[in-house]
């Protein structure tokens, strides 16, 4: 119970950044952000990531385009403002600190 605790805590600390690392790379729709996720087992459901969406979007950090489809309505496709890539630049920064601070961990410190 407490590592599932564990696990269930780190994954959600790690949503926002894989949330903008995805759409980082282009124009996205929301669907395929929660397939990107299920596929990296980060399993995500549309009543977690469409709050995360509109809060980041809140925050300055996406905006979006809304594409016309040939089988619907017109979609919402999401992208990084300026802001957002100068966040997500600080998130990387941060994520390479912990992964040298867990990688120095496992192998302890210099002996």
């Amino acid at each position: 119970m407490i590592a599932e605790n564990t696990q269930t805590q780190m994954r959600k600390g790690i949503l926002e950044y894989c949330v903008l690392l995805i759409i980082s790379r282009g124009e996205i729709y929301a669907s395929d952000i929660i397939a990107e996720l299920k596929q990296a087992k980060l399993l995500v459901v549309e009543g977690t990531l469409y709050p995360l969406l509109t809060r980041l979007k809140n925050n300055g950090l996406l905006g979006y385009n809304w594409v016309e489809s040939t089988s619907g309505p017109p979609r919402k496709y999401y992208v990084l403002t300026p802001e957002g890539r100068e966040i997500l630049k600080q998130l990387d920064t941060t994520w390479q600190e912990l992964a040298y601070a867990i990688t120095t961990s496992q192998n302890g410190a210099a002996k």
